[in-house]
């Protein structure tokens, strides 16, 4: 990608859902280090000056496993039977750490308990079932983070008492009507729960550097550059 390929793509009123879905296959590729820093600024510089959906396939046809733009987000998930999911299931961890991560199957009714030590549940590989998968937080003088992906919906209530219930995405999550659902609930009492919409592999330096560039390339667009 150069400077001249930018040029050649003036700017257009493609929609901006799916420039989001060609920029959230860049920020995964990304994070799996496919890219540097400079390459992704410029890949992003041409999904914002992209005038057809031919153009964004384009930008993201050497990519591996990569999403085409105007696809459902679904179809890129594994999704199991719903008679493949267990009803319960509870994950703790007390004056220690409790984890979930990788392939792992999540249950309908998840149990998650940070008591004076941590809980992590990460979600951007799991797989889920269809509808709801629902977590029920609960910190005390700890704290449980909550990891999903871009292409599930996100809904998040909870209550924290001197302490914090926190909802980041750092990245767009899907509108997509058909995704499943993550459903977070509960409270943090002198601790936190902290929900964040990350994607798969990305750390969270790399958050704050994708972040960065993002930022950068869109300044570089509006000044005209």
């Amino acid at each position: 990608m150069t400077d001249s390929d930018v040029n050649e793509l003036p700017a257009a009123p493609l929609g901006r859902d799916v420039r989001q879905k060609t920029i959230d296959v860049l920020c995964e590729s990304f994070a799996r280090d496919e890219m540097d820093v400079e390459e992704f600024e410029q890949r992003v510089e041409l999904v914002e000056r992209a005038t057809t959906m031919e153009h964004l396939r384009t930008i993201v046809a050497d990519i591996p496993t990569q999403l085409v733009p105007g696809e459902s987000q679904v179809a890129a998930r594994h999704t199991l039977p719903a008679d493949q999911i267990p009803e319960h299931s509870v994950i703790a961890g007390i004056m220690g750490g409790g984890q979930r991560s990788g392939a792992w199957v999540p249950a309908k009714r998840n149990w998650a308990v940070g008591v004076m030590g941590g809980c992590e549940l990460d979600f951007r590989e799991a797989q889920l079932g269809p509808g709801v998968t629902e977590i029920t937080a609960f910190a005390l003088m700890g704290g449980v983070q909550v990891l999903v992906p871009p292409n599930v919906r996100v809904e998040c209530s909870g209550i924290g008492i001197m302490g914090a219930f926190e909802h980041k995405p750092t990245v767009i999550s899907t509108v997509d009507p058909d995704a499943p659902i993550i459903r977070v609930n509960g409270v943090a009492i002198m601790g936190g729960v902290e929900v964040t919409v990350r994607h798969a592999g990305e750390s969270a330096r790399d958050v704050r550097r994708r972040l960065k560039a993002e930022r950068k390339a869109q300044r570089r667009i509006a000044r005209g550059e």
